[in-house]
């Protein structure tokens, strides 16, 4: 799968809540780096981390755009309630090795009706 097809397929699992099609999107080893958080290492804390996310809040990732550019892919998205960010996809043979995502964390808390850190 190109990285664009992997994307899209992240986007799917993503708004189905599905943590272990999520999961099953990235290397064993990959690195998923929510930049208002700390790095998530690892297939294993990945998959933890979106069961947790899942559980807390409901989350659409809605596209509006993905842009390719070798093993790279990048998503700019927003949400129902007016979030917006984008995540860097690096992709290579077909599995996602590391991501990094950029948005409002605060903004997020707020919407959710979660507590602030």
């Amino acid at each position: 799968m190109s990285p664009k097809q992997v994307v899209c397929r992240w986007v799917d699992a993503f708004n189905s809540g599905d943590a272990e099609a999520v999961a099953g999107l990235y290397h064993e080893d990959a690195v998923n780096h929510q930049v208002a958080n700390a790095p998530v290492e690892g297939v294993e804390a990945i998959r933890q981390m979106f069961r947790e996310e899942f559980a807390a809040a409901e989350m659409v990732c809605i596209v509006e755009n993905i842009f390719e550019d070798g093993q790279w892919a990048v998503l700019e998205w927003r949400d129902p309630l007016g979030l917006r960010g984008c995540g860097l996809f690096h992709v290579v043979n077909g599995k996602i090795l590391s991501q990094r995502g950029y948005w409002d964390k605060l903004s997020f808390l707020r919407q959710h009706g979660l507590p602030l850190e």
